[in-house]
């Protein structure tokens, strides 16, 4: 990667870091703080989020009947989930500490916290718990692929792919054999 490539890595780095910060900057006037791991609303903000919480009668008087048909289907996939996870879990432990590859934190990807919303009631919660875990964990599973990908095959596609994953950036030009051979063992020493 040449240095031009690199600086514009790093402004997009430097972009994304100041624009959480703005992020969170306009989200304080909700009130909420974490501590220990745990969100703590002030409590005039959760009084104010559970007036705003559709009772289950009303919320279930809403739901087309397709979408609660659908709800079976949906939750049964936890199921493939767990199982993945499993094997997410003995593949890292197995797989990284031989190929000496850094550590991926699941709990990067796998983040629980809107069962705190006071406005959620307990089926939306526990959408949520489901959406949290899931979605976190197909997150999880790319940057584990990704990684893996970034010490066997570490090339960039030539056609436009949808998803990147995180370490995209350091895979090497597609076509280009004689970057490959010279570069492929300092980028796995890198790692």
């Amino acid at each position: 990667m040449n240095d031009k490539i690199q600086t514009i890595i790093d402004e997009i780095e430097a972009m994304k870091q100041k624009l959480a910060e703005e992020i969170e900057q306009h989200e304080k006037h909700i009130g909420y703080e974490i501590k220990n791991g745990y969100v703590r609303f002030e409590h005039e903000v959760l009084v104010k989020q559970k007036e705003n919480m559709k009772n289950l009668f009303a919320w279930f008087g809403d739901i087309p009947l397709l979408h609660l048909l659908s709800a079976p289907l949906i939750y049964a996939m936890v199921i493939p989930a767990v199982i993945l996870d499993v094997i997410l879990f003995v593949y890292t432990l197995v797989v990284f500490r031989i190929y000496k590859f850094e550590p991926i934190k699941r709990s990067d990807y796998i983040v629980f916290d809107r069962q705190y919303l006071g406005y959620l009631n307990s089926i939306e919660k526990l959408n949520c718990m489901y959406c949290s875990y899931f979605n976190g964990l197909m997150q999880y599973a790319s940057a584990i692929a990704g990684r893996t990908e970034l010490f066997f095959c570490p090339i960039k596609h030539a056609k436009k792919i949808a998803y990147e994953p995180p370490f995209y950036y350091r895979y090497l030009s597609y076509g280009d054999g004689e970057a490959y051979q010279k570069k492929l063992k300092a980028l796995r020493e890198n790692d």
